[in-house]
């Protein structure tokens, strides 16, 4: 019989170990709040690349100081591996991998299932696993547990599984793994205690909750709610554009009100590992029960929508400096999904540049931050960065803002470009030159 009381009080000591699979924008962030909160850690991962790089001390994210690694790995306190059979050493195992939507907007859990299926080979008696990974509500009870319990070991028996959602913000310099309250949900209480357990080693704030469904709901709120924000200002852009209002100083008036009013901000469609894809799990999970979501799917395409307009703006803009797209020298300033990042999932610059070259547009783009394109799904975009300068600037016929890096000059932008077309309102503080810029 597994004493958990012992492992409870082993995690809430630090004296537990701790394997987190997937090494990315999450779980490397998670391991080393782990380190920090006195765990040693092995990381999992496939990626050869990022298994050497880490055990070199050195970091592949760029909010992520390498003298953070270095110091991990100098210390014996975190090593990285691509040997899954040693998954059966660590006393609690995070699963940190990604849950991307299939070609159909269906859930794809592939990610997930292999990992349990190389876990379920080496699960011993007396570990805590824990999924971080987004996913709808009932996955962690559904899908994950049977494929643990496969290789002959019974869930609360033998094992312990929670799940808890992350809340990573890539390149938010405020909120960060230690600050962020973190959600716990277990369908057991000696499970729930454990996860507990752990993640108080990481955080201030543990908020536990009384099963894997309901934290695994609560991360979907929390996306489908910005979503569905996100739209709300996006079609306003849209009807405000028309009537000649800016839609950014309407925003930032109502923002004045301190009470009942959060601001949320438009763009050229939504980005990243989260909005563009936490709310169709939730649509596709409703729909295998029978409800049809279509305030969240009209928001999803309201967002989409964004790309297309964004597109038409920059056409219009043109046309009215009788320059047609067709052959247009279209430099786009900001390829990541946000700004101050590096990541490009679900970025909106991709399709918009995309659809640009489809229209005959000669595209380049600068990104301070996304050197040139590495392997993206479902894309073949073979660009590098160029240098912004005055020269580069006047030689395009346009510049389109797509992402608001902050180490962008953009009175350089206004200045030397004949066309500026700022789907950000990164311009509102450049004084001189107004009259060539165009809002999108």
């Amino acid at each position: 019989m597994t004493d958990w009381n012992a492992l409870v009080e082993r995690l809430r000591a630090g004296e537990a170990t701790a394997g987190v699979i997937g090494l990315g924008y999450v779980g490397l962030p998670l391991a080393l709040g782990l380190v920090k909160g006195g765990l040693c850690v092995t990381g999992f991962d496939t990626d050869p690349a990022k298994v050497e790089a880490l055990a070199r001390g050195e970091s592949y994210i760029a909010y992520i100081p390498p003298e953070r690694v270095a110091a991990a790995v100098r210390e014996g306190r975190f090593g990285a591996t691509g040997n899954m059979a040693r998954l059966a050493e660590p006393d609690a195992i995070l699963i940190c991998v990604p849950t991307p939507l299939a070609t159909g907007r269906e859930p794809d859990l592939s990610f997930v299932e292999a990992t349990a299926r190389a876990l379920a080979a080496v699960l011993r008696p007396g570990q805590l696993v824990v999924l971080e990974s987004t996913t709808y509500p009932g996955t962690t009870r559904e899908v994950l547990r049977p494929i643990l319990e496969s290789g002959g070991l019974a869930c609360g028996k033998d094992f312990l599984l929670a799940y808890s959602p992350e809340r990573e913000d890539p390149g938010n310099s405020k909120y960060h793994t230690g600050n962020i309250p973190k959600v716990v949900g277990a369908d057991d209480e000696v499970a729930r205690a454990a996860a507990c357990a752990l993640y108080a080693r990481v955080t201030g704030e543990v908020v536990p909750v009384s099963s894997t469904a309901v934290a695994e709901a609560a991360k979907i709120l929390e996306n489908t709610y910005r979503a569905v924000n996100i739209a709300l200002v996006n079609e306003l852009k849209l009807v405000f554009d028309r009537m000649g209002v800016n839609v950014w100083e309407v925003i930032r008036a109502a923002a004045t009100k301190p009470f009942g009013f959060q601001a949320f901000w438009p763009g050229p469609g939504f980005g990243g590992h989260c909005i563009p894809i936490d709310p169709f799990y939730l649509t596709w999970r409703a729909r295998q029960i029978g409800v049809h979501t279509r305030f969240i799917e009209l928001a999803g395409e309201i967002n989409e929508r964004m790309h297309d307009y964004v597109v038409e703006r920059l056409e219009a803009a043109l046309r009215e400096r009788g320059v047609p797209l067709l052959g247009a020298k279209v430099l786009v300033l900001g390829v990541a999904y946000k700004a101050d990042v590096s990541d490009l999932r679900e970025s909106p610059a991709i399709d918009i540049m995309e659809i640009l070259a489809e229209r005959g547009a000669l595209v380049s783009y600068h990104d301070p931050h996304v050197p040139c394109f590495g392997q993206l799904r479902g894309h073949d975009l073979a660009l590098e960065s160029v240098p912004l300068t005055g020269e580069a600037l006047a030689g395009a016929d346009a510049a389109l803002i797509v992402t608001d890096h902050s180490g962008v000059d953009y009175d350089l932008v206004v200045q030397h470009a004949p066309l500026v077309v700022d789907t950000r309102d990164a311009t509102r503080e450049v004084r001189e030159g107004r009259e060539r810029i165009a809002r999108a």
